[in-house]
C-alpha cells in the first residue's frame, strides 16, 4: 500500500494500475476514481485523487524553476 505524498491517505497500488478497458489503439484505460500515479524523477508516485496529483505536479514544476 502506497501513501499519497500530498494528503497522506493510503492508495492501493494494484487498484490504480488495474485496467478497466482499452482505447481504440490498445492502450490500457484505468479508473482515476481508484487513484492515480505519476512517474517523476525516476520514481512512481501514487495519489488518492487527480486533485492531489495536480497539486504535486504544480509543486514539482515550481521547485524545478528555481
Amino acid at each position: 500500500m502506497a501513501q499519497c505524498p500530498v494528503c497522506g491517505k493510503n492508495v492501493d497500488e494494484a487498484a490504480v494500475r488495474a485496467a478497466t478497458g482499452h482505447t481504440a489503439f490498445g492502450a490500457a484505460e484505468v479508473d482515476p476514481g481508484t487513484g492515480t500515479r505519476q512517474f517523476h524523477d525516476g520514481k512512481w508516485y501514487y495519489f488518492d485523487s487527480l486533485e492531489c496529483r495536480g497539486k504535486f505536479m504544480v509543486q514539482q514544476n515550481a521547485s524545478n524553476r528555481k
